[in-house]
């Protein structure tokens, strides 16, 4: 009779015939040597494995010897705190609960305070590795991980957009205004909210507060006219240039002539304020720095165009002046330093430079439009005089204005659109175009809220713009008041000749 010895010590199959039966030992009742190691058939192996096979597979068949680098990386329990590291893992919820609470910053504090105090071992790990996982063979993708990634919806925040109209928000009409590249014929105060317009001989004032209609002054001679226009920042002063070469400076409150400065041999086309010093300049290419406060006004003069002045501006600092001419020339200018000659003298447009425009929160930032035969507005560093920027805008740039509440800019255009456009900066991205004059646009001016652009073309119209609304859907209103003009007849046409009037 045969019999299963489970008793009997275990071969390993390496070392046990290929014929022999594995995993156990035939023997006899009597004497186990007597068996002769001969083949056993198939079929009565398979009846001996099935009983035995479960209780001899709690000895191992075969140890294979720990190599390195398999493909797993077990945790050294010498480096972790496994009491520690329990509580971290168990607390992480209640750290959640607490957090969505309104918790005061005296609590947290003190709860910062009492959890490092009674933590032994802040720094402890929840796992602690012997050796760094390697680096994956470079250009290795992982298969899953782009299998169950690659239908994921990439969740991208609601970008807000502004909306910015594109018709006007009101039109006044503005009979003889002159059609000049040359003249700067509007200014609006950045306190007082009060607009100025020159129409011809005339200066009006338009209360955007009141809508009230103020003629400020005529000129004695009916041939001559205003050429240029400037609200003082501090005070309720304006000055006012004309064709004969004088500067005058009106009280606009009490409509009363203040004083009258000669000097200049021609037509004093722009003008621009810095405190109580007014720069003034000319036709013949001489720019005047006057002190409005003596008697001998003209503290200085600069020689630095060949032909008509018809851009200036302050620095916001009150530290240089740009200047821009006919000869397509722009200059910068130091106040520290000599006026014979400028600063920078800067040569790139190819044109007549008239729009210029300071950066108010950015210092040392300059803009510069150009004329018909240029087209670009050009930004320029005037700590250094260098180019930082242009753009071909495809028609003539009459002026600019940059946005006080947006990094915007906002340019105005003669042939062949007769449009304003907004750019963003520094990108220059085209936000919008705003069109409906059927002239050269030649002035803009913007409101003290940052909020309303108006612009006069030489279709005698001043048209408004809701550029830099803070609420799109809310009235028109400058200054909190709406934006209209006070007329007993609604919106009937006034019947005096050269005066503002409602459209």
């Amino acid at each position: 009779m045969v019999s299963v010895n489970y008793n009997s010590q275990y071969v390993p199959r390496s070392q046990a015939n290929s014929t022999a039966l594995p995993s156990c030992e035939l023997n006899n009742s009597t004497n186990t040597n007597n068996i002769p190691n001969t083949p056993v058939d198939r079929t009565p192996s398979k009846a001996l494995r099935r009983t035995p096979s479960k209780t001899l597979r709690r000895t191992p068949s075969h140890v294979q010897p720990i190599t390195a680098g398999g493909d797993r990386f077990i945790p050294s329990r010498k480096g972790v705190d496994i009491e520690n590291s329990h509580f971290s893992l168990t607390c992480h919820q209640e750290n959640q609960d607490q957090e969505k609470g309104a918790v005061s910053p005296n609590t947290a504090e003190y709860q910062n305070a009492l959890k490092g105090a009674l933590s032994t071992c802040p720094e402890a790990k929840v796992l602690a590795f012997k050796h760094k996982a390697p680096a994956p063979p470079e250009g290795y993708i992982n298969n899953l991980k782009v299998l169950y990634s690659q239908n994921k919806q990439t969740i991208r925040p609601k970008k807000q957009t502004r909306v910015i109209p594109t018709t006007a928000d009101r039109i006044l009409d503005a009979p003889e205004l002159r059609d000049d590249y040359y003249l700067n014929l509007l200014s609006w105060h950045d306190t007082q909210n009060t607009l100025a317009v020159a129409l011809g001989p005339t200066v009006y004032l338009w209360n955007a507060d009141t809508s009230d209609i103020t003629k400020l002054l005529d000129l004695p001679d009916v041939n001559n006219y205003v050429s240029s226009v400037q609200w003082m920042p501090q005070g309720n002063v304006l000055a006012v240039g004309n064709d004969d070469g004088e500067v005058m400076l009106w009280d606009a409150e009490n409509v009363k002539r203040l004083r009258t400065m000669k000097g200049h041999s021609s037509l004093v086309g722009s003008l621009s304020w810095n405190k109580h010093m007014l720069s003034s300049g000319s036709r013949s290419g001489v720019i005047h720095n006057s002190d409005v406060r003596v008697q001998n006004h003209i503290q200085s003069q600069m020689h630095g165009h060949a032909q008509e002045v018809c851009g200036l501006a302050w620095s916001p600092d009150g530290t240089q002046l740009a200047s821009g001419g006919n000869d397509n020339i722009l200059n910068i200018w130091d106040i520290n330093a000599s006026t014979e000659t400028p600063q920078y003298q800067l040569t790139d447009h190819q044109a007549a430079v008239k729009a210029l425009a300071w950066c108010p929160w950015q210092s040392k930032l300059l803009a510069s439009g150009g004329g018909t035969a240029d087209r670009h507005i050009r930004f320029w560093n005037s700590a250094s005089g260098v180019q930082t920027n242009s753009i071909d805008t495809k028609s003539q740039v009459c002026s600019l204005l940059w946005s006080k509440t947006h990094r915007e800019l906002v340019s105005s255009h003669g042939f062949s659109q007769n449009q304003l456009c907004i750019w963003k900066y520094p990108s220059l991205a085209k936000v919008a175009e705003l069109s409906g004059h059927t002239s050269r646009v030649l002035h803009t001016a913007m409101s003290p809220d940052g909020q309303t652009v108006v612009s006069a073309a030489g279709d005698e119209t001043l048209r408004f713009w809701k550029c830099f609304a803070a609420d799109s859907s809310s009235r028109s209103r400058l200054g909190g008041k709406p934006l209209a003009l006070k007329s007993s007849g609604g919106s009937t046409r006034s019947s005096h000749r050269g005066m503002l009037m409602l459209r």
